[in-house]
């Protein structure tokens, strides 16, 4: 059967989003860490999920949720990733196909739960996550689609799958079927703290071609190189076949071997919520890039992406971003 060209296709952990409000106390009680991601047993979820307040649950994970900005430009999206055959697996698929996505990675019939992440929007916008990674973590080499792979422009990676070796061992398989249909291969660093943990094999994978454009924050490129913004980004542009780098309300910046552009960030009325921020810019500049676009048309899509989402709880966009490209001017 021939397989339907993809721009770009995702891996990463398929999680279903529990997103509530929060004051910041709760936060303090609970022993959180305010803005960070920290991963918790089934134990935890079940005890956080039992005292935060009123949810909503909708299928998220960040390469997941980079798919769906991807399909709502208009672009053609796939991921792979593993859930289990339970009812938050069954809301994980039905959410991301009826985005327009394209999934199919085989649910296990045994073992862990689906993931789930819970999500504490406090008043300033900021969020806090709290994730129970369960069968999320038992992708594996067998769940590669190699026609898939080899027929997307882009292959993209969250940082965040580097923990399970088996989903490692998956990436690295996709890499390669990328890189033999000569195809490019993205990672996203995903966290500062992820960054910390592998920081050496992210920097291998980069410096070695294994990964040709990959996405960053501040606090995620610092962490990287261990030292101030200025050096760091100096080092990734010596490293990096392509990097991007978002800086929040001071924009972002892309850089590669033909030097550096830089783009504002987009005017937003109200900062809601910013859960899935770096994830929908990811969405505009991968597509973008999959288009050809030079690297401020692609940095602009981000930013007008990313503007977007935060303007509202949840990590999925609440209008079609190809319409609201258009308004803006932007060639989608």
């Amino acid at each position: 059967m021939t397989v339907p060209p993809l721009d770009v296709i995702g891996f990463g952990n398929a999680i279903v989003d529990v997103i509530a409000r929060s004051e910041e106390a709760f936060l303090d009680r609970h022993g959180m860490r305010k803005g960070g991601m920290t991963l918790i047993d089934e134990a935890r979820a079940e005890a956080v999920y039992g005292a935060m307040g009123p949810g909503v649950e909708i299928s998220g994970g960040s390469a997941a949720n980079t798919m769906v900005g991807i399909a709502a430009l208009g672009g053609r999206a796939g991921f792979i990733g593993k859930v289990r055959d339970d009812e938050l697996g069954g809301i994980f698929a039905h959410d991301i196909r009826a985005a327009g996505v394209a999934y199919a990675t085989s649910a296990a019939t045994a073992g862990a739960a689906t993931a789930r992440c819970l999500i504490l929007v406090t008043p300033d916008g900021e969020r806090t996550m709290n994730t129970y990674l369960g069968a999320a973590q038992d992708l594996s080499p067998a769940d590669v689609d190699e026609a898939m792979v080899a027929s997307a422009k882009v292959t993209y990676l969250e940082g965040y799958l580097w923990d399970p070796p088996p989903a490692k061992e998956a990436f690295l398989k996709a890499a390669g079927i990328a890189h033999k249909a000569g195809r490019t291969v993205s990672l996203t660093l995903s966290d500062a703290f992820c960054v910390g943990r592998y920081r050496a094999e992210f920097l291998k994978l980069i410096r070695e071609g294994t990964v040709d454009l990959v996405f960053a924050n501040e606090a995620e490129l610092m962490s990287l190189y261990e030292t101030d913004f200025d050096a760091a980004l100096t080092q990734l542009r010596q490293d990096a076949r392509h990097g991007v780098v978002t800086r929040s309300e001071k924009g972002a910046l892309a850089v590669s071997g033909d030097g550096l552009v830089t783009v504002p960030a987009f005017p937003v009325p109200k900062l809601v919520d910013t859960t899935g921020a770096g994830d929908l810019f990811a969405a505009g500049y991968l597509h973008g890039f999959a288009k050809g676009f030079g690297a401020e048309e692609c940095l602009r899509l981000g930013a007008l992406c990313a503007a977007e989402i935060i303007s509202h709880i949840g990590a999925r966009p609440e209008r079609p971003l190809k319409d609201y490209a258009g308004e803006n001017g932007l060639a989608v």
